[in-house]
């Protein structure tokens, strides 16, 4: 089993240096939803779980002959044969398997089981379709600009090289420095340049939403208009009567009509009784994708409201430090991020958001005190890290504990922490692990 969805798993693999771009909600539709609709279609294309599609009785002609006749021409069912009281009486074996007339009943005809692979493996490229097109219109701007900042508390033990380990990428402190300035630099000038950014992940958001309705829609109209209703009829009858919507919508056995020539040149018609094992997959695979589309649905919808609220809010300080914090946890200056969002707009705002997601609490931080010293209105910063790590502590108040900030700040800082605090104490030098030299007092 492991060997047939091989193709899948690289999909659910966990990077801890992948870059984010997107929220969760997105993850759901390209990444949760193709994986799923791609294992439904392993599923159905894999004899090895069901056996053979179908098989199917007659007296007078060959078995090969008639399972690939019947499978490639559409079976049906008898509706007036459609019913839980004729099954109850005994009247007929199974749910629309019965006598009929040509001329007089209607009949049921079910030709969707030779197209549901292709159909489920359409619907895995739709899904996947809007994050792509995100890709495209992001540019890779975020990674070039996070990628390799992951594990920058063990930067303290680098000094001007860096460390690869695998695929792993440990930056060096001057590294981390010069990352940092340019961050910053990127920020200003799209500021002042690039005010897309923003509306194309709202583009993007929104074609998830538009793409699971044109998908919820089509497998209706695939499915003969039986699939809106299906997980609330599944819910209700199934364990109720004998026949239920799985039933009608999935039949376990069908008719085929087969005619041929006889050895005197008349036309003989076969009444053929079929056993559609595939549909037993089937029943199981749209089932569970009706609970999983309600529950995206509602996801998505609930994922554009809060998108709604960010377009209306951004501006607004407690509101960008609650969704800021929610992004990735973490204390930030109140009077640095407010001089900030003052000048940013709704794409440069969606950008930082992304920024905090990648980076740690102590870059970010960083990167938003550079930021506000850039703008004239905000107060004057020199933009050293001692200076700005003073002011922070002064503000704290009277932290107890030798070291007050080491349990705020990522361990990159430590060093620079180590010798302000002795410093500030009056003690002896500090030897850093920054370039093995004292610093002096």
């Amino acid at each position: 089993m492991l060997g047939t969805f091989s193709s899948v798993k690289q999909y659910l693999k966990f990077d801890i240096t992948r870059v984010v771009i997107d929220n969760i909600v997105f993850k759901l539709h390209y990444r949760w939803t193709f994986v799923l609709l791609l294992v439904a279609t392993l599923l159905i294309t894999s004899r090895q779980y069901i056996g053979e599609h179908i098989q199917c009785i007659s007296d007078n002609v060959v078995a090969p002959v008639i399972n690939t006749f019947c499978f490639f021409t559409p079976t049906f069912t008898v509706v007036r044969h459609l019913n839980n009281t004729a099954l109850d009486s005994g009247s007929v074996f199974q749910p629309g398997i019965g006598p009929y007339n040509r001329n007089e009943d209607k009949i049921k005809r079910h030709a969707y089981y030779q197209w549901v692979p292709f159909v489920l493996f359409g619907q895995a490229l739709c899904f996947y379709a809007p994050h792509a097109i995100w890709k495209y219109w992001e540019g890779g701007r975020i990674k070039a600009l996070v990628y390799g900042l992951r594990m920058v508390g063990l930067t303290k033990y680098l000094n001007s090289d860096s460390l690869r380990i695998g695929k792993l990428n440990i930056p060096s402190m001057a590294e981390v420095e010069d990352r940092v300035i340019n961050i910053r630099r990127t920020m200003i000038d799209r500021m002042r340049l690039n005010q897309s950014w923003g509306a194309h992940l709202v583009t993007a958001e929104m074609l998830n939403l538009l793409n699971l309705c044109c998908q919820i829609y089509l497998t209706h109209r695939f499915l003969g208009r039986q699939f809106l209703t299906l997980g609330i009829k599944v819910l209700r009858e199934r364990w109720v009567d004998k026949m239920d919507a799985l039933d009608i919508v999935f039949p376990k056995v069908t008719k085929c009509t087969f005619f041929k020539y006889g050895a005197a040149g008349s036309l003989q018609e076969h009444d053929t009784l079929c056993v559609m094992a595939l549909n037993i997959m089937n029943e199981k695979i749209y089932t569970i994708l009706w609970f999983w589309y309600a529950f995206l649905f509602t996801i998505t919808v609930l994922g554009l409201i809060w998108r709604l609220l960010t377009l209306f809010f951004y501006k607004n300080v407690t509101f960008t430090r609650l969704s800021l914090y929610w992004a990735k946890p973490g204390k930030l200056d109140g009077s640095d991020l407010k001089a900030v969002i003052e000048k940013c707009n709704f794409s440069n705002w969606m950008f930082l958001f992304f920024l905090r997601t990648n980076l740690s609490e102590f870059l970010f931080e960083k990167v938003v005190y550079h930021l506000a010293s850039e703008f004239p209105n905000s107060p004057i910063h020199d933009n050293d890290i001692n200076d700005y790590k003073a002011r922070e502590r002064e503000a704290a108040g009277g932290s107890s504990g030798k070291y007050p900030l080491l349990e705020r700040l990522d361990t990159v800082d430590a060093p620079l922490l180590h010798h302000r605090a002795a410093v500030g104490a009056g003690t002896a030098p500090v030897q850093t692990p920054i370039d093995g030299a004292t610093l002096p007092v």
